[in-house]
């Protein structure tokens, strides 16, 4: 592998030079490996256009409660679908699910986000 050169008649801004301070707000020490497999499962499982609309939904409503029945319509999928991507949302943390009477109502969990805004806290 070979590593690129800048041309000697480079902008003096295109050449990058060793900074003394942290180069940007990503983290304050790097991750170890359980917090960088949870980080990237959560990511995994928010790549699903699906669920990210979904949990945009929910959050457009205050951030829940919100029952399966009422993100059918919204989303145009299957109540089973809805309740098997509640399902994963929920065992990963970003959903609470709570049974009233015969309905069931999920809510966001605001906190299980934070990791997720700094890890995207670049720059």
């Amino acid at each position: 592998m070979t590593r690129p050169t800048i041309p000697a008649t480079a902008p003096r801004a295109a050449v990058s030079t060793p900074q003394s301070g942290p180069c940007c707000s990503l983290s304050t020490r790097p991750y170890t490996p359980p917090e960088a497999s949870d980080l990237a499962e959560r990511f995994r499982i928010l790549s699903d256009p699906t669920r990210l609309r979904m949990l945009s939904l929910i959050a457009s409503r205050g951030c829940g409660p919100v029952c399966v029945g009422d993100l059918v319509d919204p989303l145009g999928v299957s109540q089973p679908t809805v309740s098997h991507h509640l399902r994963i949302l929920t065992d990963a943390g970003l959903l609470t699910r709570r049974r009233e009477g015969r309905s069931v109502l999920y809510t966001v969990v605001a906190e299980a986000f934070a990791p997720l805004r700094a890890a995207l806290a670049i720059g």
